[in-house]
């Protein structure tokens, strides 16, 4: 893991799915930025098919700076229904 990795130091980003963010070759914040939340999950959920949808919400609480908990229920839903799509194709 590179030692200048940001990730981990965003919010609700922990060391785990950093490790896995770093796997797909996302190793900056800036890089999940310019990712999205969604595309980057996909590419979680292209390493391990058991990626979850409390990723999603993290990797989208962390690019607003919030914890997943306090995004709103309109964008929790949206996730939720992106989430379910990716879901049934599998």
């Amino acid at each position: 893991m590179p030692v200048n990795s940001d990730l981990s130091q965003q919010v609700k980003i922990g060391k785990n799915i950093e490790t896995k963010l770093l796997q797909v070759g996302i190793d900056s914040f800036k890089k999940l930025q310019s990712t999205g939340s969604q595309k980057a999950w996909l590419m979680l959920h292209a390493l391990d098919a058991g990626a979850c949808i409390n990723e999603l919400y993290a990797l989208e609480g962390a690019l607003k700076g919030i914890r997943w908990h306090d995004l709103t229920n309109q964008e929790k839903q949206e996730l939720k229904l992106f989430f379910d799509r990716v879901k049934k194709d599998v």
